[in-house]
């Protein structure tokens, strides 16, 4: 047969179809198709399901369980027969950080939708604008505990957030010697310690300086979540100011500027936005903190809007007390807590949206 005879025959045989065309791909390059994973999924369950309707056994955690080992296994085996022992071994690992990441998620995913199911009942003006003076069962809101919270951390913030920056600087920039490592022990330490260690010290603290009677107020339990807050500022900000790179300092020192101008205008610009965001992790470590708040701050019905005088309620212990000290009828408490924590997520939410926006404003930008 000539060759224009065989490519006229060939110019009249069907083209191959797509499904067809992924069959050949894949079995030629011995490689399982794109779908394998899912078909294997959907029939490991499915083969769960008929178990536990097999055994009388039902139960969404135990067809889970067992459809998921039952994929894994047939997964490997089907990838070990057709693409051979390592893509099967590189496969295997591959379901096994997927099957991490979905459990991993299960448990936020389940928080956030209960949260948001049992907490929008009391997700009214109410909430924000009044507090629980005179309030007895229903009605009320966490005005008063919004406002301390805020206040508290707005407070801790501030000390917190100077001290912990130049520490780091120091740690950097300066500090060589024992000094340097034992302040470097000291902060990896602190990171460690109970809250409710940091709640005794700080009240400790103020009884000696005010007295007992004075001792309980917002100040305080700002002091007492400053402990906790600093050794986060100081290891996320050396770790930011430590990856700055030598050659920009050296560039500054060339063109004689000073070092501590160079730190002002040249590290510590290039390394913001990883500063920023240690910073709001750090806020958001100790914006939910009950125990330390429960020593120091207390626990009133009113707004009190002076940090400096008398005890000043906090969402977190707001929350707490909502729980632990119900009245009857206890629902209405238990929604007013729910809507608390509700409002502790949308916050530090808040806190991190701003945390980005704030070191995408100021990061120095690049060109590519």
């Amino acid at each position: 047969m000539s060759n224009s005879t065989s490519q006229q025959l060939r110019q009249h045989e069907p083209a191959p179809t797509d499904l067809e065309r992924l069959f050949s791909d894949s079995l030629t390059a011995a490689r399982l198709p794109r779908f394998t994973s899912l078909g294997l999924l959907v029939l490991s369950f499915a083969v769960a399901a008929l178990f536990d309707v097999i055994t009388g056994h039902n139960g969404l955690a135990r067809l889970a369980v067992i459809g998921v080992l039952l994929y894994l296994i047939v997964h490997f085996i089907v990838a070990r027969a057709v693409e051979g022992g390592r893509p099967a071994t590189d496969g295997l690992a591959r379901d096994l950080v997927t099957l991490a990441f979905i459990v991993a998620l299960i448990p936020l995913i389940s928080l956030i939708f209960e949260t948001l199911k049992q907490g929008l009942v009391r997700f009214d003006a109410d909430y924000f604008t009044k507090s629980m003076w005179g309030v007895i069962n229903t009605g009320g809101g966490a005005a008063h505990a919004i406002q301390g919270t805020l206040i508290v951390t707005a407070l801790s913030t501030i000390i917190s957030v100077p001290i912990g920056l130049f520490t780091a600087i120091y740690l950097v920039e300066y500090g060589h010697g024992r000094l340097s490592r034992a302040i470097t022990l000291l902060v990896d330490v602190m990171t460690g310690i109970p809250s409710i260690v940091a709640g005794l010290f700080a009240y400790s603290l103020f009884v000696l300086i005010v007295g007992v009677a004075q001792a309980r107020m917002g100040f305080t339990g700002a002091v007492s979540l400053c402990v906790l807050m600093i050794p986060y500022v100081v290891r996320s900000a050396e770790e930011m100011l430590s990856l700055v790179p030598n050659s920009l300092r050296e560039a500054s020192y060339a063109l004689g500027v000073t070092k501590w101008l160079t730190i002002v205008r040249i590290v510590i610009p290039t390394a913001l936005s990883g500063i920023v965001s240690g910073v709001v992790i750090a806020i958001a470590r100790v914006i939910g903190e009950t125990a330390p708040l429960l020593i120091t701050a207390g626990f009133v019905n009113w707004k009190n809007p002076n940090p400096f005088s008398g005890e000043m309620t906090t969402l977190p212990v707001f929350v707490y007390n909502q729980v632990m000290v119900p009245g009857v009828p206890q629902q209405p408490f238990y929604d007013r807590a729910w809507t608390g924590a509700l409002v502790l997520i949308l916050i530090v939410m808040v806190l991190n949206l701003l945390g980005r926006f704030i070191s995408a404003r100021f990061s120095p930008k690049t060109k590519k």
